[in-house]
């Protein structure tokens, strides 16, 4: 799956599947994660692609539309959300370019 998006990270995240552009699993640990991603407070600080995001209210202002499923074995992604912007980032290279 090959995401055209800027390199902004504006994320909105759909209620079904069929909507995403990508499907993502949130995992317990950061070690079985693919992304860390720290979630930012304002629009302007979700740049590039290093785990940066800002969750938009609307399906227009989105770079990616993500949906969130219950299973790793249905997931694109695997993420982990952490506490600080410094930890945010890609421990599996080889996925980066599902976000561009």
């Amino acid at each position: 799956m090959f995401i055209t998006t800027s390199n902004a990270q504006n994320i909105y995240s759909v209620e079904y599947k069929s909507q995403a552009d990508i499907n993502i699993f949130v995992v317990d640990y950061k070690s079985q994660a693919d992304l860390l991603i720290y979630k930012v407070d304002y629009r302007s600080q979700a740049k590039g692609n290093e785990g940066l995001w800002f969750f938009v209210d609307y399906k227009s202002q989105a770079d990616l539309k993500v949906f969130f499923v219950d299973y790793k074995s249905q997931a694109d992604l695997k993420v982990f959300f952490v506490d600080y912007k410094s930890q945010a980032g890609w421990l599996s290279k080889e996925k980066k370019h599902l976000l561009y």
